[in-house]
């Protein structure tokens, strides 16, 4: 299949998510430029890769992730092909053994369902209730590729504008660890 990748918002939005809408008119308030990649939707890795290729960037493995009791929350973001394992990063967060967050508590904090969570999401996080967690390995290219809040869509984003710009705004400081998948 042939895609092209745009500058910056679609020009109509009309038939557009409007939280995927919300996802461009913050990026834009905050001058932080984006390519875009309008695609077929993406369940698996093999239409990820062909994103990857047309968008020129990896999408992160973004993972609502708790702690044992459920009081403590975490989106981890990660490079979408490195395996994950969580007594890895439970040691490296001084947490208790952690699993997927509960869905009716990914709606509560980030206002989204399984499988839509990203970077953009913490801007529904206005308590701070959510810790983000970045892989150093993603601070290793130049750019975050993340879904804004629809998987058919895919953004190229400056990491330097993530990480300066869009979580100073939404008053974020992320832990970074090392993770091996291994």
């Amino acid at each position: 299949m042939e895609y092209i990748v745009e500058h910056g918002r679609p020009k109509d939005t009309s038939n557009r998510l409007s939280k995927e809408v919300e996802v461009y008119d913050l990026l834009d308030s905050l001058n932080i430029e984006y390519d875009r990649l309008d695609h077929e939707a993406i369940f698996d890795m093999n239409r990820l890769k062909e994103v990857r290729e047309y968008l020129g960037v990896s999408i992160n493995k973004n993972l609502f992730l708790c702690n044992t009791q459920k009081t403590r929350f975490y989106l981890l973001l990660m490079p979408g092909d490195k395996p994950f394992k969580t007594k890895e990063l439970s040691h490296q967060i001084n947490s208790s053994r952690l699993s997927f967050g509960p869905e009716d508590k990914l709606l509560e904090l980030l206002n989204v369902t399984s499988g839509s969570v990203n970077i953009m999401t913490l801007m529904y996080d206005k308590a701070n209730q959510v810790q983000l967690v970045i892989d150093e390995d993603l601070l290793k290219g130049e750019y975050f590729g993340f879904h804004p809040m629809i998987n058919t869509t895919s953004l190229k984003v400056k990491k330097e504008d993530m990480l300066d710009k869009y979580l100073k705004h939404v008053h974020h400081e992320p832990i970074f660890v090392t993770l091996k998948g291994e």
